[in-house]
């Protein structure tokens, strides 16, 4: 063994060590903090806290008992802290029972206007950003306007209509823009949307919410779908449920992963793998595998997003802040901590099965994802085509998870506006 061999396989277990003590001690400092605000809940709340920290084969139990829309991703319940499991923290009964009507800002949740205002409408609907048609086509059998053709856009993790409504949108070119109206969703528990404490925030919760409030509302016939990771997930079972409406759905970095590592906890460690280095991927696995000490975070961050604003505002002398540092604070711990869990770790191992009905049905599937995305793996495009081999893929160089999109505005809306003609 060479010299730099032997250091490098020394400097691999030096890390791994290192990871191995580092996220022990998170395990602890989890399963303190679970004590911890069970006890403050009860003061500020009037009762204990909810969380997966049970025993595994009762919260099964109970979850067996649920109906479908209520299931959990195995993520929540079935992630190894050998403290929680030794101790017994809490019983399941009392950890995740989902109770009606609590649909006021816990403590810990900021309760600013923009992050409360969904509080003060009857219906909760989800917010639009809706980009109406320049020139609307007179229909001859209704004599009214209506425009001819439809779009859906929905935004990734830890984003916004923003995405879309700031990068799309002002590049539309006017022939389109006469005749396509679109309609860019903060999806449930994002943006300016309702963010409901009584809500697991799985795939049919989600569906549910844009049916309610786009597709039945506004009377779409049809429609073309477009998303952004996470929110591909949810375009593909929006796509199953109303194949007959959906024309066309471009993904842009679809996090889908084959039947083999469609189980939960292998998603989980896939795209959170507990690791110290890099910087993207510690922070990830250290928000997506400890409940409590990511809602610490979100109560730092999330809760006092004013004052960051403010902040990074005075450090950069800029006025306005970028739409996607104001989206990374717009959310609560419950809403992203249970859409991670239930409908990207979760959601994987039905993706396979609306897939094969998309496929079926002659949807028209088109994939964009860059070549170089640390997120998402280049693979799971690979793997859309593997379940739908009419897809057409198309992966752009030296591009990222973000800027896949961010830089390249107008190529990427031309791209859209081809894929939509060639599919109306």
């Amino acid at each position: 063994m060479s010299a730099h061999q032997w250091l490098e396989k020394a400097a691999t277990a030096l890390n791994s060590g290192l990871a191995f003590i580092v996220f022990l001690v998170f395990d602890l400092l989890d399963a303190i903090l679970c004590i911890l605000f069970r006890y403050i809940d009860y003061l500020f709340e009037g009762r204990p806290g909810s969380c997966f920290c049970g025993r595994s084969w009762e919260i099964e139990q109970v979850r067996n008992n649920e109906d479908d829309h209520q299931q959990l991703s195995e993520t929540l319940y079935r992630s190894k802290n050998i403290f929680k499991e030794l101790g017994r923290l809490v019983r399941v009964a009392k950890s995740y029972h989902k109770t009606s009507g609590d649909r006021v800002a816990r403590w810990s949740d900021c309760g600013c206007h923009s992050c409360v205002s969904w509080l003060n409408t009857e219906e909760h609907n989800l917010h639009l950003v809706v980009k109406q048609p320049s020139s609307l086509a007179i229909t001859e059998d209704l004599g009214v306007q209506q425009a001819s053709e439809n779009v859906i856009f929905l935004h990734g993790f830890l984003s916004s209509s923003s995405f879309w409504a700031e990068t799309v949108f002002p590049n539309i070119s006017d022939p389109v823009s006469r005749h396509y109206k679109l309609f860019a969703i903060d999806l449930l528990g994002f943006g300016s949307s309702p963010k409901p404490r009584d809500c697991l925030y799985t795939l049919k919760d989600h569906l549910e919410m844009i049916e309610k409030s786009v597709i039945c509302p506004f009377q779409l016939t049809s429609f073309h779908l477009v998303a952004h990771s996470m929110g591909c997930l949810i375009a593909i079972a929006l796509a199953a449920k109303h194949s007959h409406l959906v024309k066309s759905i471009t993904l842009v970095a679809p996090p889908d992963f084959p039947s083999k590592d469609g189980d939960s906890l292998r998603v989980l460690h896939r795209l959170a793998e507990r690791k110290l280095w890099p910087l993207f991927m510690f922070g990830t696995s250290f928000m997506s595998w400890y409940e409590h000490l990511g809602r610490c975070v979100c109560f730092l961050v999330c809760r006092n997003h004013r004052i960051w604003e403010r902040i990074v505002k005075l450090i950069t002398w800029r006025k306005d802040l970028h739409f996607m540092t104001m989206d990374l604070s717009r959310h609560t711990h419950h809403s992203a901590w249970h859409t991670m869990h239930n409908v990207i770790c979760g959601g994987a191992k039905l993706m396979e099965s609306y897939l094969e009905v998309i496929s079926k049905a002659g949807v028209k599937v088109f994939v964009i994802h860059g070549d170089r995305d640390q997120v998402v793996p280049v693979e799971c495009s690979h793997n859309i085509w593997m379940a739908v081999p009419e897809a057409q893929i198309n992966i752009i160089k030296n591009a990222d998870h973000s800027s896949v999109l961010l830089g390249r505005e107008k190529e990427f809306t031309l791209y859209l506006q081809h894929v939509w003609a060639a599919s109306s």
